[in-house]
């Protein structure tokens, strides 16, 4: 148990390091730290939960075979979702897609009744909470029909937040192409948002 909170103590390329010397616990911890976000990316590039679960475990597989070639030059983020990127764009390009945004979405869950009329709600009520799930779901329909090169931009940069110079190093673009693609991009969805 020390040597799991040992490696949860470390950063990324500590921890890279201990598993380019063959502790694989070391890569299990990287592997908890990213499998969630690289899901998450996969998943609005693919919308397909399926493959973005398969395309996911590719990337760590393809990761752990490449991280002996890895240097501390390069953020061990930016390069597990280069790896996540470049697979994602090899499934689309091999056709295994098929591009469909339905026009109604009801990705609504049940909810409960609310505390009634003895306990006051803080909570948003149910005109609210409605209008945000329909602006979500604008929004999630919006950025799917996207081409792809402005979708993956665009959860890169807002999504999982990364810095232009990080976007850059995993589409290998230079910095002022991440920046007038971000803001073509921006443009585009912007058009593309129900009004």
């Amino acid at each position: 148990m020390e040597i799991l909170s040992h490696l949860h103590d470390l950063d990324d390329e500590q921890c890279a390091a201990l598993a380019q010397q063959g502790q694989r616990g070391a890569f299990t911890a990287l592997v908890r730290r990213y499998q969630d976000r690289i899901y998450r990316f996969l998943l609005r590039l693919t919308h397909s939960p399926d493959d973005a679960r398969e395309l996911t475990q590719e990337t760590f597989l393809h990761a752990y075979q490449a991280l002996p070639r890895w240097t501390p030059q390069a953020r061990l983020s930016t390069w597990l979702f280069r790896i996540a990127r470049n697979l994602a764009f090899d499934w689309l390009r091999r056709g295994k897609r098929v591009e469909f945004v339905p026009l109604n979405e009801d990705d609504s869950e049940g909810g409960g009744e609310g505390y009634g009329a003895y306990c006051r709600d803080p909570a948003p009520g149910p005109d609210a909470v409605l209008e945000t799930a329909q602006r979500y779901q604008g929004l999630e329909a919006a950025l799917a029909r996207l081409p792809t090169e402005h979708r993956e931009i665009l959860l890169l940069r807002e999504i999982e937040e990364m810095s232009y110079e990080d976007i850059a190093a995993v589409l290998d673009l230079n910095l002022g192409t991440v920046k007038s693609r971000l803001a073509r991009a921006r443009a585009a969805l912007l058009d593309k948002l129900p009004r």
